[in-house]
C-alpha cells in the first residue's frame, strides 16, 4: 500500500494534519511574496451590490440563519436550467438514475470558486471547462469549505446535457470536529440542518448533496447522525423527486474516522439511509466485487472511487486511470472519477484542448457513452465550449475580448478521439480562434481528400423520436474550393431496421446522387441555401425529413469532394494530378426543428424592464461610471422558454445615429443582469440597455425590437 493511503487508513489524525500542511504551504509557494501585499481589502459583505459571484457557506450559524437568501449574489446563483424530465413538463428534477453502472465527477480544483465563481463570467479565454458531458451521470462540486453550493454555470450546462449536480456538505479537521458535536447535540438540530441543505438545493435548482463527514465522532452521535442522514435523503426527495443524497466513505457506524474501501457492515447503515456511497480510492481489486456482493440489488449505487492524481488510488489514476474503471466496470458497479481537472492543473502536453480529449477518451474507451442527445426538439447548437476569445452573433462579430461562462456553454458533440491524427485524412476539431457563427467556437475539419472521397466524424449520439410532422435540420457551414460538407443521419424503425439519410450540401444533384445513393435510403438535397453575415462566408442549409415514428440515433459530419467526370488536371510536364488535395471546412452550428419550433418573440412593450441599485462614480481621471442591476419580466406568459438573453448598450449622444453599433456586455439566463462601472463617455445624454432575447432553437430577436431600459446619465 502507498504510504499516503497507509497514513491515511491507520493514522486518520496525522493523514489530516498532513492534508492541512501541504494546503498552507501550498498557498505560500503560490505567493511567496505575501508579506509585501497592500492591506488586504475589507470582508466580503454578500450584502452590497458588487459583482454577481458563488460562494460556500463557512459556518452552520450562516446555515441555520438563512442568511443566503438575503444576500445580493442570491437571484444570480439560481441555476434555471431543468434536466430533460423537467423542462418536458415531468414533476421535479427528473426521472431516476438509470439501473446500469454510472459515472460519477467529482470537481475539485484549486480550492475551488476560481474563474467559474463569476457568475455573469470572467474574462479567462483558458478557464478550465468539461466538454464530455455524453460521459458523465452525476458531477459533485467539491471543496473544503462546510458547505459548497455549486457555481450555475456548470448546474446550467450539466442540466443542459442530462447531467445531476450535486453540491458537498463536509465536516474535517479538528473544526470540523466542533461543528459535528454542534451538529448532532439534538437529533432535532440534525434534522434542522438537513432542512437548511434541502431548502438551499432546491433554491438554487442543483440536485442534492455528497455528505463527507471526515471526524471522529462517539459512538453516542451515531444515532443522530443517522437522523441527519435520513432525513436529508427523505426531505430531498420529497421537495424534488430524483434528488440524490451520496455518502462518502468515511466515519464508521462506531464513530472511528477509518476509510473503508469498500462496501461493508462499518459503513452499509449509511448507505441504506440515502441514494449511493463514494467510496474512498484505495480500493483492491476484489473490493468492487465484495461491495457488490454487499449492496444486492442497489449495487449501481456503489461508486469506487478513482484519484486522477494517482494518491493511493487503485491503477494510479493520470494516464491509467481507465485500469481502475476496466476493473469497476467488470464487477458492475458504479465509479466516482475524483479530481479530473489534474489535466488542467497539471498542464498537460502538447495543450489543453488536446490533452482533455485524449483523457477523456481513455473513459470513453473503457465505459461508453452514457447520455444521448438530442432527445427533444428544438436542438440546437453552436459548439460553445464556455470559454474563448471572441463572440459572434449570426456571423458577425460582437465581442473580441477574452471570457469564460460556462452558462453559455450549448450542447456539446461527442467527437470521437482519433489517437493519433497523422493516420486519419481528416482532423476534426474545436476551434477557439477562428471565426464563429454564434458564441466564441466551430467545428474545424482540415487535411487532404481525393476527389469522389469521403470522412465521417460523430458529431451527436441521439434518442429523438419523431412525429408524423416533418422535421427541418440548418446547418452554418464555411468550405473552401470544392470540399463539401453534409449531415449524415441513422435512424432506427419502429421494427429496430437502420436507415441511413444523406443530408448534402449544395451542389451538383446528379453527381451527388451518383456519388451516394448506393450507402444511403435516401439522399436529399438542402431546400434552401441562404448566405449569413457581412461577408464572413457563411452559408446556411435547410433540409427537410419525414420518418414518422423513427428515432434519430446518430448524426455525422460528412467531408467529401465530389467525383468529377472530367479529366483531372495536368501538370506542366504533361503528368495528370492525382492522389488528395487539400480538404477545409467549418461547421458554425446546427439546428433541428419542427414546423411549429420556430421562436415567436414577444414584442419590446410585452416586457417590464427596470433598474434597481444605481449608482454613480468618479474615477481617477474623473470619467463616470455607472453601476445598475437591470431586471425585466414578461407582463404576460412564461419568459422561462427562453434560455438565455444578450445584453447590449447603446451610449446615447445629442448627434447619436438611429444606427450606431451597439456593445456587447453580457450573456445572462437569469431575468436580471448586473451592470459594475460601465465606462460613460463625455457628452453621454443617456444608456440604453437592450435585451435581446434568445430562443432554444438558436434564433435571436433582433435588437431594435427587443425590451430595453434606459438610464439619463447624471448632469447631461
Amino acid at each position: 500500500m502507498p504510504l499516503l493511503a497507509y497514513i491515511k487508513t491507520h493514522h486518520p489524525r496525522t493523514f489530516s494534519a498532513l492534508k492541512y500542511l501541504h494546503s498552507f504551504l501550498s498557498s505560500i509557494m503560490e505567493n511567496p511574496t505575501a508579506g509585501d501585499d497592500p492591506p488586504a481589502p475589507p470582508p466580503f459583505d454578500p450584502s452590497i451590490p458588487a459583482v454577481p459571484i458563488s460562494y460556500p457557506l463557512q459556518t452552520l450559524e450562516q446555515l441555520e440563519s438563512r442568511a443566503y437568501f438575503n444576500s445580493f449574489h442570491y437571484p444570480f446563483n439560481q441555476s434555471p436550467v431543468k434536466l430533460p424530465h423537467a423542462a418536458a413538463g415531468g414533476d421535479g428534477g427528473g426521472v431516476d438514475l438509470p439501473q446500469r453502472p454510472r459515472i460519477l465527477v467529482c470537481h475539485d480544483m484549486a480550492g475551488g470558486y476560481t474563474d467559474d465563481k463569476f457568475v455573469q463570467g470572467g474574462t479567462n479565454g483558458d478557464a478550465y471547462a468539461i466538454w464530455h458531458w455524453y460521459l458523465i451521470d452525476v458531477f459533485v462540486y467539491f471543496s473544503h469549505n462546510l458547505v459548497t453550493l455549486p457555481p450555475p454555470c456548470w448546474t446550467n450546462t450539466a442540466h443542459r446535457h442530462g447531467v445531476k449536480v450535486l453540491g458537498t456538505f463536509i465536516m474535517e479537521w479538528d473544526e470540523g470536529k466542533k461543528r459535528a458535536d454542534e451538529l448532532l447535540t439534538t437529533k432535532e438540530s440534525a434534522e434542522m440542518y438537513a432542512e437548511r441543505l434541502a431548502e438551499l438545493a432546491v433554491a438554487l435548482g442543483f440536485d442534492g448533496w455528497l455528505i463527507n463527514m471526515e471526524v471522529n465522532l462517539d459512538v453516542g452521535q451515531i444515532p443522530n447522525l443517522k437522523a441527519f442522514v435520513g432525513h436529508l435523503s427523505e426531505t430531498m426527495h420529497s421537495k424534488l423527486p430524483g434528488s440524490l443524497v451520496i455518502w462518502y466513505d468515511s466515519v464508521t457506524v462506531d464513530g472511528d474516522l477509518s476509510w473503508q474501501n469498500q462496501l461493508n457492515d462499518k459503513n452499509k447503515t449509511f448507505f441504506d439511509l440515502c441514494d449511493g456511497i463514494f467510496v474512498n480510492y484505495s480500493w483492491e481489486e476484489n473490493f468492487p466485487k465484495l461491495s457488490a456482493d454487499v449492496a444486492a440489488d442497489r449495487k449501481f449505487d456503489v461508486y469506487m472511487g478513482i484519484d486522477v492524481f494517482g494518491r493511493g488510488t487503485y491503477g494510479d489514476g493520470e494516464w491509467t486511470t481507465n485500469v481502475a474503471l476496466d476493473v469497476i466496470k467488470k464487477n458492475d458497479v458504479s465509479a466516482a472519477i475524483f479530481a479530473p481537472g489534474w489535466v488542467y492543473e497539471t498542464k498537460q502536453p502538447p495543450d489543453f484542448q488536446t490533452a482533455q480529449n485524449r483523457w477523456w477518451g481513455l473513459v470513453e474507451k473503457s465505459w461508453g457513452i452514457v447520455q444521448n442527445y438530442p432527445k427533444a426538439l428544438p436542438f440546437y447548437s453552436d459548439f460553445d465550449q464556455g470559454h474563448g476569445f471572441h463572440i459572434y452573433s449570426n456571423g458577425n462579430q460582437v465581442s473580441q475580448t477574452s471570457w469564460n461562462n460556462l452558462s453559455s456553454q450549448s450542447f456539446q458533440p461527442c467527437i470521437e478521439y482519433s489517437g493519433d491524427s497523422t493516420t486519419q485524412p481528416i482532423q476534426v476539431s474545436i476551434d477557439l480562434k477562428g471565426a464563429s457563427f454564434n458564441g466564441g467556437g466551430n467545428i474545424t475539419f482540415t487535411g487532404n481528400l481525393d476527389n469522389g472521397a469521403e470522412f465521417t466524424a460523430r458529431l451527436f449520439r441521439g434518442e429523438l423520436l419523431l412525429s408524423n410532422s416533418s422535421i427541418h435540420f440548418k446547418y452554418s457551414v464555411k468550405s473552401s474550393g470544392n470540399s463539401l460538407l453534409g449531415l449524415a443521419l441513422e435512424f432506427s424503425s419502429p421494427t429496430k431496421e437502420t436507415k441511413a439519410v444523406f443530408l448534402a450540401a449544395s451542389g451538383n444533384n446528379l453527381l451527388t446522387m451518383n456519388q451516394f445513393s448506393r450507402y444511403y435510403t435516401n439522399v436529399i438535397m438542402p431546400r434552401g441555401v441562404t448566405k449569413e453575415g457581412e461577408e464572413s462566408g457563411w452559408v446556411l442549409q435547410e433540409s427537410s425529413i419525414e420518418m414518422s415514428g423513427h428515432t434519430l440515433k446518430e448524426i455525422r459530419a460528412v467531408c467529401y469532394k465530389l467525383k468529377l467526370e472530367k479529366s483531372p488536371a495536368v501538370a506542366a510536364d504533361k503528368t495528370p494530378f492525382r492522389g488528395p488535395s487539400e480538404y477545409n471546412a467549418v461547421l458554425g452550428d446546427i439546428k433541428i426543428f419542427s414546423g411549429g419550433d420556430n421562436s415567436n418573440f414577444p414584442p419590446s412593450d410585452s416586457w417590464l424592464v427596470g433598474g434597481e441599485f444605481v449608482s454613480w462614480s468618479l474615477d481617477s481621471k474623473g470619467s463616470k461610471k455607472l453601476s445598475v442591476k437591470i431586471v425585466w419580466q414578461l407582463k404576460i406568459g412564461d419568459g422561462d422558454i427562453f434560455p438565455k438573453y444578450n445584453v447590449y448598450v447603446d451610449k446615447v449622444t445629442s448627434s447619436s445615429s438611429e444606427n450606431q453599433d451597439s456593445e456587447f456586455i453580457g450573456e445572462a439566463v437569469v431575468k436580471t443582469f448586473y451592470v459594475s462601472d460601465l465606462e460613460v463617455p463625455s457628452g453621454t445624454s443617456g444608456l440604453k440597455f437592450q435585451i435581446q432575447v434568445c430562443g432554444p432553437d438558436g434564433d435571436r430577436q433582433k435588437l431594435e425590437e427587443s425590451p430595453f431600459f434606459l438610464v439619463k446619465v447624471e448632469g447631461s
